[in-house]
């Protein structure tokens, strides 16, 4: 669902200030489309493609709600390590969107500078960049997506295999 300001989801109110996000409850996207504005001013990262990698990303975490793996993270709330477990997540949502990316290239025309839109975006939205404009510091343990570094990797990972077998952000080890 498309909205500017605020709405009313299956999880709650949703607003602009929550950014993009899937909701588990009624399984629906929903984009905000003044962070289409931010995404290109506030974060220098505009284009189309930029913009289809935000939704891939949402879609990616409808994919592990059909898959059962958001269930799963989710019954780990209240543990220590929860949020290193939802930020893998979150990364393989990156790689999702990484993966329609490779599968979508012939019928969507994608080219290279449609690729480097999207990675520049998964760049410019990783926790350390987001944490570094707002408070001049990072925090490695207020993570909520991965570092830059990570969602473009796993992003790319997604582009060059295409293959769902390759992206267990889960495994230990690996980040």
């Amino acid at each position: 669902e498309v909205y500017r300001g605020q709405t009313q989801t299956g999880c709650g109110g949703g607003s602009a200030a929550m950014g993009p996000f899937y909701c588990p409850e009624d399984r629906k996207v929903y984009i905000d489309l003044s962070f289409y504005d931010e995404l290109a001013r506030t974060f220098n990262s505009p284009g189309d493609f930029a913009q289809a990698y935000v939704i891939a990303h949402e879609i990616g975490h409808h994919v592990q709600k059909l898959l059962g793996i958001s269930d799963k993270v989710a019954a780990m709330r209240g543990r220590p390590d929860y949020n290193e477990y939802s930020v893998r997540l979150e990364l393989q949502a990156d790689y999702y969107a990484g993966m329609w990316a490779n599968h979508s290239k012939q019928d969507l025309k994608l080219d290279n500078i449609d690729i480097e839109e999207a990675m520049h975006a998964a760049n410019a939205i990783g926790d350390d960049m987001i944490q570094k404009r707002a408070q001049g510091y990072v925090v490695p343990e207020g993570f909520t997506h991965g570092s830059a570094q990570q969602r473009v990797s796993w992003f790319r990972r997604g582009i060059q295999t295409g293959d769902l077998k390759q992206c267990d952000t889960f495994a230990t080890g690996v980040s």
